[in-house]
């Protein structure tokens, strides 16, 4: 049990409590400390690493500096591309949504640089890197949309799918192309601002020439009647997060019956990048996301829980933690 010690007590007449010197906290080396029985709430000066802590139940926690601040990189899983039956093409599926705040680069959509997150130390954060939609299985199928990445409070939306001879549109982080039914065309899906751009369109005369998905560098390509010509993708986005320039969450090319097939950025692993459309048979399925967190190597250490994938390098003062797969949460100290 505690002891309070003290030389003379005062009353006042309000709700205050007031001391005459500084308040001295009890102190104890790292060793001292650990050997403690201690509860949620205790308080001491560690006089090994001269700072003074708080036990939050299961660890002691440095009350020096707490909060301190993350720069990301958080892009969701791609839309998986439309397939075709033949008669009208599939769409390119959307890229991942895309949001940066390292180092004035944009974000997806056009939108500008965000602002970095502030992170308290001690406390739980949801990291969730998003899978891409699945593959299509065969002809005549609509694409699936991608899958939310996640850090603290920011959220990438999924991309969207690519049509076939679908008037639903399919939205996402960016939007998947449209396809067509016989002479009617079909718009591609929205973005979601401040993340990615809209897919492109089908043409009128001609149902082959589908849309290109959305990326988060730029729209999707529209399809043209000339020679039944599908979409391109939407362009990438260029990040040195990890001090490489690295581009990613580009758009699926819109495909038609196996005469025109859109350019893209390809299938590539923790991309975010949109699923190539199929004229006919199965198309392919969108690219996984990823969420790149970095910060002052002298600011924080980080402990990644369970469910997580992820590996860590430093570039200059820097940590760069880079998660490619699962759902968890991460603590810092």
């Amino acid at each position: 049990m505690s002891t309070l010690e003290t030389n003379a007590i005062g009353k006042y007449s309000t709700n205050n409590v007031s001391f005459d010197d500084a308040l001295n906290l009890k102190s104890y080396t790292t060793t001292q400390r650990d050997a403690l029985t201690s509860a949620a709430g205790d308080i001491i000066y560690n006089s090994t690493t001269n700072k003074p802590q708080f036990f939050n139940g299961s660890s002691w926690i440095d009350m020096v500096n707490p909060l301190f601040t993350v720069d990301f990189l958080v892009i969701a899983g791609g839309g998986s591309g439309g397939s075709g039956d033949g008669a009208a093409g599939g769409g390119g599926g959307g890229a991942g949504g895309y949001r940066n705040s390292y180092n004035n680069e944009t974000s997806g959509g056009g939108a500008s640089s965000e602002t970095e997150q502030t992170i308290a130390k001690g406390v739980n954060v949801l990291v969730t890197v998003g899978a891409g939609a699945t593959a299509t299985t065969g002809s005549g199928q609509d694409g699936g949309v991608g899958n939310d990445s996640v850090f603290n409070a920011i959220t990438s939306a999924g991309g969207g799918g690519g049509s076939y001879t679908s008037s639903t549109t399919k939205d996402g982080g960016s939007g998947g192309g449209g396809s067509a039914t016989g002479s009617t065309p079909y718009p591609g899906g929205s973005g979601t601002s401040g993340q990615g751009y809209a897919g492109g369109g089908s043409d009128n005369a001609n149902p082959y020439a589908v849309g290109g998905g959305g990326g988060a560098g730029g729209v999707g390509g529209d399809g043209s009647s000339s020679g039944g010509t599908s979409g391109n993708g939407g362009a990438q986005v260029a990040s040195s997060i990890t001090g490489s320039s690295v581009s990613r969450a580009g758009g699926g090319g819109g495909a038609s019956n196996g005469t025109s097939t859109g350019s893209d950025s390809g299938q590539v692993v923790n991309s975010g990048n949109g699923g190539t459309g199929a004229g006919s048979g199965a198309a392919d399925a969108g690219n996984s996301g990823v969420v790149i967190l970095r910060y002052a190597t002298a600011d924080a250490t980080i402990t990644v829980g369970a469910g997580l994938t992820s590996s860590s390098a430093t570039d200059g003062s820097d940590t760069v933690v880079t998660f490619t797969a699962g759902t968890g949460t991460v603590s810092f100290a």
